[in-house]
């Protein structure tokens, strides 16, 4: 698989992969945002993260996007760290995924939208991408606003394991293809 681009500009803010030595900066927006982040992030019941722990997990997806799987970024603007996003192959080998996730003193400026329409047209511009994805659980209502300002298509709602504390266990998938 080719592999996803390593940086991104995105109208003001930068996007890159983390790097190992992203470790603490990552790991402070993480720690001062676990409140934020704790209803809709599984994974956050596993932080906080020993420094060694997410130096280890950046190489691991250092490694993954090498070989061309996903690419976990950074959302950074003038060296601070905005929050986070990425690009995921869960969904066969002509579909991405978005995630993304924005510190809560830069929520309601229009980043997560800003990163989520550079992500699409990082995305669909990959060879063999057609179609880029959207999920999030139907209590996620900020998430939703995301694909819905960007004009995705709201595919429907699947029954989905919850994953972390506030999601009600129904995954709503936008999605949007190259063609559109």
């Amino acid at each position: 698989m080719e592999r996803l681009p390593e940086t991104i500009d995105a109208d003001g803010l930068l996007l890159r992969r983390w790097r190992v030595e992203d470790a603490e900066a990552l790991g402070r927006a993480i720690e001062e945002n676990l409140e934020h982040l704790r209803p809709w992030m599984g994974w956050i019941a596993q932080e906080p993260l020993q420094v060694a722990a997410r130096r280890d997990l950046i190489a691991e997806w250092e490694r993954e996007w090498e070989a061309g799987g996903d690419s976990i970024i950074g959302v950074f603007r003038e060296g601070a760290v905005l929050g986070s996003c990425g690009l995921h192959r869960r969904h066969g080998p002509s579909t991405l995924d978005i995630g993304y996730w924005i510190r809560v003193d830069f929520l309601r400026q229009g980043i997560a939208t800003r990163v989520a329409a550079t992500l699409t047209e990082t995305a669909l511009a990959v060879p063999g991408i057609d179609r880029v994805e959207i999920h999030h659980d139907r209590a996620n209502e900020r998430s939703a606003a995301v694909p819905r300002k960007l004009g995705y298509t709201f595919g429907g709602e699947t029954p989905d394991e919850p994953e972390a504390p506030a999601e009600i266990g129904i995954d709503c998938t936008w999605w949007t293809t190259r063609a559109e």
